[in-house]
């Protein structure tokens, strides 16, 4: 792996160790989990103990009212030898009484993401117990310490998080017990400390996910939610299970690119790299204006693919095969005009910006691509009274079309913005990454992958680089960060991209994580993004 292309000077280094490496959003999260690997647990253990910190010292983004994802590497014992790979579907499903009837009586258009009725039940805490049952090492107690510690005795809250901490506030103080727990935000530097959280986090390490679906804590959720005018019940609750699968994906230049199968987006990624198969993307300049526009337009197509398709397995046919096939990306790649921006039309959908990913890589080789999330910033913005607990609003992410493969049942998983992702060389390890930020995310992956592949970009240096954002809604509109040149912005804009300029790091371009298997040494290089508070760390 080349540093950086001269086109591109990263802004800082890519870490590099041999034993073990961590990557996430926030230092503290990132230093438990490399601890969790020094102590002599495995990726699977340090990805629960970082999602569980997490949740502590970036609570607008996930926590135990959340879902998560993971995708899991395991490497052969023999040197040399492939691995495998298994997809963990840590979400949650709707009440079985919300209906599309009952939303429809209710005169919903809509599921009001700020609401009751946007509750799915969380399923973060049975996807932890699930990981370390088949992977782990560890208990979920011992996973689950450095979390209730910090709690209970305080961090000190990172810039990045104060900021997105404060820019809540508004929702935070529609909910009493909200407000109680996380007002005033607190400034970055200041110490806060979540007591409730604390002793919840405690009783599910010493009664594993049962003390969070079947007891008091299920009973208060339930409570709390229908006395806000949602449906859940403890029998919701009860019933909730994470769910092994295999991972869906394609190969791109000789790189097998692995993504999570629906009910999440990362067939979005998948269909634009399959698009993009058919450029040479990497004979062509860094900042060539073709490249970008074919990039934008492969982005576009790939996530009105998935908006159209992607929900529930086990209620809709996904055509998984047909939307991954070379027919197919032929087809959406000659519908690209190679000055003109395409007119694509796509249903209006939830937007969402707060999540977080974890990165590990264990000195086995083991790695775990792991994201866990509330959807927007503290989800629901409802804190169950006594728990510390914030509810996530997944839920807003239904449809309310009869018909359509996300349109609200009982017990279904809404679509899923929140997608993990590996990357393997002949079956071995190679990127264990990730880019969260809603429907940012397929987009992230694409364009880092594109950074390494056709441009020999070190992991930190893929994520250093600017990037666009295409509108979900179907529109024009692409975002791109005032760090890529003037004259290229202007380029895309006479092609007729809605061309809008917009500062680095502002939040829509998410923030992405990866770690690299150096395929000659082994050597683990990890790159954490800038547009973050966090970091790599590796022994």
């Amino acid at each position: 792996m080349a540093a950086h292309p001269k086109e591109f000077p990263s802004r800082r280094s890519a870490v590099l160790a041999t034993r073990g490496m961590v990557a996430t959003s926030q230092p503290l999260a990132a230093l438990e989990g490399l601890r969790m690997l020094m102590d002599g647990g495995n990726a699977a253990d340090a990805a629960v103990t970082v999602a569980a910190m997490l949740g502590v010292v970036e609570p607008m983004s996930t926590g135990v009212g959340g879902d998560c994802f993971a995708l899991v590497y395991r490497a052969s014992p023999g040197a040399g030898q492939a691995g495998e790979v298994f997809a963990l579907n840590g979400s949650g499903r709707a009440p079985a009484a919300f209906t599309l009837d009952e939303a429809r009586r209710l005169g919903l258009r809509y599921i009001p993401p700020d609401s009751a009725l946007a509750v799915t039940v969380p399923g973060a805490v049975a996807g932890w117990e699930t990981l370390l049952r088949r992977f782990g090492t560890m208990t979920l107690a011992e996973c689950l310490a450095p979390a209730i510690r910090t709690a209970e005795e305080g961090f000190a809250v990172t810039p990045v998080i104060a900021r997105d901490w404060r820019n809540a506030t508004r929702k935070l103080a529609r909910d009493p017990e909200a407000a109680r727990v996380y007002l005033p935000a607190p400034r970055a530097g200041e110490i806060h400390r979540q007591p409730d959280l604390a002793r919840t986090l405690r009783a599910i390490a010493e009664g594993g996910a049962d003390a969070f679906y079947r007891s008091p804590i299920a009973r208060a959720i339930a409570a709390c939610i229908q006395a806000r005018g949602g449906y859940m019940t403890p029998e919701d609750l009860a019933a909730h299970t994470a769910d092994w699968g295999r991972p869906i994906g394609t190969t791109y230049r000789g790189v097998q690119v692995l993504e999570h199968p629906p009910n999440g987006q990362g067939l979005a990624a998948l269909v634009a790299l399959n698009i993009l198969q058919g450029y040479d993307i990497g004979g062509m300049g860094y900042w060539d204006t073709a490249r970008w526009h074919r990039m934008i337009e492969a982005v576009r197509l790939g996530l009105a693919d998935a908006l159209a398709h992607v929900g529930d397995p086990a209620f809709a046919d996904v055509p998984v095969e047909r939307l991954l096939s070379r027919e197919h990306a032929d087809a959406l790649r000659a519908r690209i005009r190679p000055d003109t921006a395409l007119d694509l039309a796509a249903p209006a959908v939830a937007a969402s910006r707060d999540t977080v990913y974890i990165s590990v890589v264990d000195g086995a080789g083991n790695a775990v691509s792991f994201i866990n999330s509330l959807f927007q910033p503290f989800g629901s913005g409802i804190v169950v009274p006594g728990t510390g607990i914030c509810l996530h609003n997944r839920g807003a992410s239904f449809r309310l079309d009869e018909g359509h493969p996300n349109a609200l049942a009982g017990g279904k998983r809404p679509y899923h913005t929140i997608i993990p992702a590996l990357a393997l060389r002949d079956g071995r390890l190679w990127l264990c990454f990730g880019v969260m930020g809603a429907f940012m995310q397929p987009q992230g992956h694409v364009q880092v992958l594109v950074n390494m592949v056709d441009f020999g970009l070190d992991p930190q240096a893929a994520l250093d680089a600017p990037r666009f954002r295409v509108d979900e809604q179907g529109s024009r509109r692409v975002d791109v960060e005032t760090t890529a040149p003037l004259g290229l912005r202007r380029a895309l804009a006479a092609m007729g991209h809605d061309v809008r300029a917009a500062a680095f790091g502002e939040w829509f371009f998410g923030g992405g994580q990866v770690i690299a298997v150096d395929p000659e040494t082994g050597a683990l290089w990890g790159g954490s993004d800038p547009r973050k508070d966090g970091c790599a760390v590796g022994w």
